[in-house]
């Protein structure tokens, strides 16, 4: 490839397009004040905004554009065309980074991403469309999976609002604690725990890494998981436009030491993400002393013993808002306002989920 095929390709900088078929490079320029000189105005051209109109950046070249999960979106295109990954994973740590640390903009973030993540699956570049001729089988079907993500938001929303709702309104929906089949849901409920801990535990882990990564997929599933899918679908439909929207990275002390100590950061959060979450513990808080009140006046643990457990570790895995709610008194908790606000969407939930079990 000549020098003029490079610039189409790379951009039009002399000195970096150069670099690319040079066999050796300039180890110093130490002392040599032209050169430095040139080198520092090639660097400001290419570091600048407009270098790679024209060119294949975002194409063939470098991270894809047009996508908010551009790491996904070029790998999987790299896959597609032939290349080969190789794990990488130095004792050193070869990249570092700043992250979100608190709720807020976690949850803005994953928002993002999982809009962008259901913008592939949605698009012609499914893995199951474009991916199963030109990748094998087991490796679409992870791309599949981690491209399909966001619709966990729907058995999420099912598993915290149905069982307790019919817990309610006496409607049993496992299988008794005596019947055999209760063994199978029994299992079918243990086992994605077991492995994710062994999966945690194998790589270095704790079990308090497995219970925060429990909690806080529960948390995303709800919340980021469910918006990004609502914000995908409304932009496919042309209802809303694609946006980028930046987390803040910047952090205070008293943010930073609530942080480095694992405590749940509620400050500042957006009553869009707070509200569903405190609604749902609400609603399991109702629930599960419900439950418990009514085998104690008339019995039936062996009719609701699920759904009793259900909503009791529900609630334990998101002790921090029920923390949040009740006991915490600095500037992190959840506020009076944020709590009752949500205890009355829990309510007026409540009141059409029991009318429409009636009625239907």
């Amino acid at each position: 490839m000549d020098i003029s095929d490079l610039k189409d390709c790379f951009g039009h900088s002399n000195e970096f397009t150069s670099s690319l078929t040079r066999s050796s490079h300039r180890n110093s320029v130490r002392g040599n004040t032209e050169w430095t000189n040139t080198l520092l105005k090639e660097t400001h051209f290419v570091a600048s905004c407009g270098y790679e109109k024209d060119a294949q950046w975002g194409k063939d070249i470098g991270f894809m554009y047009n996508s908010v999960v551009e790491d996904y979106s070029t790998g999987f295109m790299l896959h597609c065309r032939g290349w080969i990954s190789v794990f990488c994973n130095p004792n050193r740590a070869a990249f570092l980074g700043s992250t979100t640390t608190n709720l807020n903009d976690t949850l803005i973030q994953g928002t993002r991403w999982n809009s962008g993540l259901l913008d592939c699956f949605l698009s012609r570049f499914c893995p199951l469309i474009y991916g199963l001729p030109r990748l094998p089988l087991l490796e679409c079907l992870c791309y599949t999976h981690l491209a399909s993500q966001p619709l966990y938001c729907l058995p999420a929303w099912c598993l915290a609002t149905v069982p307790q709702i019919c817990l309610l309104i006496g409607l049993p929906i496992y299988p008794k604690a005596s019947s055999p089949w209760f063994i199978i849901y029994s299992f079918a409920f243990i086992s994605p725990l077991a492995k994710y801990l062994w999966d945690v535990l194998i790589t270095g882990g704790t079990i308090q890494t497995w219970w925060n990564e429990w909690r806080m997929w529960m948390i995303k599933s709800i919340t980021a998981y469910f918006y990004g899918s609502l914000d995908a679908i409304l932009k496919l439909c042309g209802i809303r436009k694609a946006n980028f929207i930046p987390t803040c990275k910047v952090v205070d002390d008293e943010q930073m030491r609530r942080y480095r100590d694992g405590i749940f950061d509620f400050q500042a959060s957006s009553s869009l993400f707070l509200v569903p979450l405190v609604a749902l513990v609400i609603l399991n808080m109702v629930s599960l002393t419900w439950g418990i009140a009514k085998l104690i006046v008339v019995g039936g643990w062996n009719e609701f013993s699920g759904q009793i457990f259900l909503s009791f570790f529900i609630l334990l895995v998101n002790y921090p808002l029920v923390e949040g709610m009740t006991f915490r008194k600095d500037k992190g908790g959840i506020s009076l306002h944020m709590t009752l606000l949500s205890a009355l969407y829990a309510l007026v939930f409540v009141i059409f989920s029991v009318a429409f079990c009636y009625v239907y």
